[in-house]
């Protein structure tokens, strides 16, 4: 039986798709990186809607279990491809134990990595210097969002893919912040100064107090590894250092809560 707005073959469990799917999401990645030509994978409701959401985004397979699926109808949600119904058991077999999947999966092709000459000179843009917990970049995602940034740079190696555990952490926010991905970060600093950005690097132990900053468009914000900071490379192309004052006794957020706060400040500075 089909619902409304499904076709026959959306409802069609493929005959070994569970032992299949496994293989393929093992042999995906090879030294912690991405094959070429392997999928994205991203996984849970609003992940997976708004990657469906998305024109840029284009999608290669969709596993849904029936209560997704039943979902999607109910929501008037079209996915661009048949969806293919299985058991909440052989997404589960995909992931990781703690991965909260709710009856969906997609496999994509990766969003295109904007050049750091193509940003727009207006606004804040967030460069991620070395930032690899997954969790912490999808987080910083979400708040870029929130805050309208215009794009996270971010580089090439020491961080995370777009992909799995992230692209959950980020809420939908994947498909609304462009990642321009570079090789070199301090080189793209140097780009982005001589767009009209101003470079400004959070550090804690800096002397002056980002809210008292001058803050003007476009504004780069830099933020670096917990406990490492920014690198060398990366302070020396920075137009000033600036430190989040907090006024109890730790004086250290979680990278994520650092965007969060930054963000927030430069906002206000910026619209006042």
């Amino acid at each position: 039986m089909t619902k409304p707005g499904m076709s026959e073959r959306s409802w069609r469990i493929k005959p070994g798709a569970r032992r299949r799917h496994g293989a393929q999401h093992r042999g995906a990645r090879r030294g912690g990186r991405r094959e070429a030509n392997a999928p994205v994978v991203l996984y849970g409701w609003h992940t997976v809607t708004a990657a469906l959401a998305n024109p840029a985004r284009k999608i290669r397979r969709l596993l849904a279990t029936e209560n997704a699926a039943r979902r999607l109808a109910d929501d008037g949600i079209t996915p661009p491809i048949d969806l293919e119904l299985v058991r909440p058991d052989a997404i589960a077999a995909r992931l990781t134990p703690d991965a909260v999947h709710q009856g969906l999966l997609a496999e994509s092709d990766p969003l295109p990595s904007p050049a750091v000459e193509e940003l727009p000179s207006a606004g804040i843009v967030l460069v991620l210097d070395q930032i690899t917990d997954p969790r912490n970049v999808g987080a910083i995602l979400r708040t870029a969002a929130a805050f309208a940034v215009t794009a996270i740079v971010t580089t090439a190696r020491h961080s995370p893919e777009a992909t799995g555990v992230l692209a959950k952490s980020a809420s939908g926010a994947l498909e609304l912040v462009p990642i321009a991905t570079v090789q070199n970060l301090a080189r793209a600093l140097a780009a982005l100064k001589e767009r009209g950005f101003l470079i400004v690097g959070l550090d804690r132990i800096a002397p002056d107090d980002l809210a008292a900053t001058k803050l003007s468009s476009p504004l780069a914000l830099v933020l670096g590894a917990e406990g490492k900071g920014l690198r060398q490379g990366t302070r020396a192309q920075c137009d000033r250092l600036a430190r989040l004052d907090l006024p109890g006794a730790i004086k250290s957020l979680n990278v994520s809560n650092a965007a969060a706060l930054a963000l927030y400040i430069a906002s206000r500075a910026m619209n006042a």
